[in-house]
């Protein structure tokens, strides 16, 4: 089961560049379309507190934010750090 989680639309290309990296990156994600029907829609409100914007991402269950959160875990080495955490588990 993926760490991480990406609630998206399908017409968001911010979320496919939060996708392509992650894929980039080898990191395994599960994703949930919003925008395909209500249960979706629920477990991303609940999940992100409400928020109001996609891509929405997830960390273990922690929201981290969207592709600017993302990108800056990245240059900072703290999502390195987050996945490390995995293997060592």
């Amino acid at each position: 089961m993926p760490r991480v989680t990406v609630y998206s639309t399908a017409s968001c290309p911010i979320c496919v560049k939060a996708k392509n990296l992650l894929n980039k990156w080898d990191i395994d994600y599960s994703e949930v379309a919003i925008d395909t029907g209500d249960s979706g829609l629920k477990e991303f409100r609940g999940a992100t507190q409400g928020a109001r914007t996609v891509p929405q991402i997830l960390i273990d269950g922690k929201l981290i934010g969207g592709f600017s959160e993302l990108t800056e875990l990245h240059m900072d080495g703290d999502l390195d750090e987050l996945m490390k955490q995995d293997c060592e588990t």
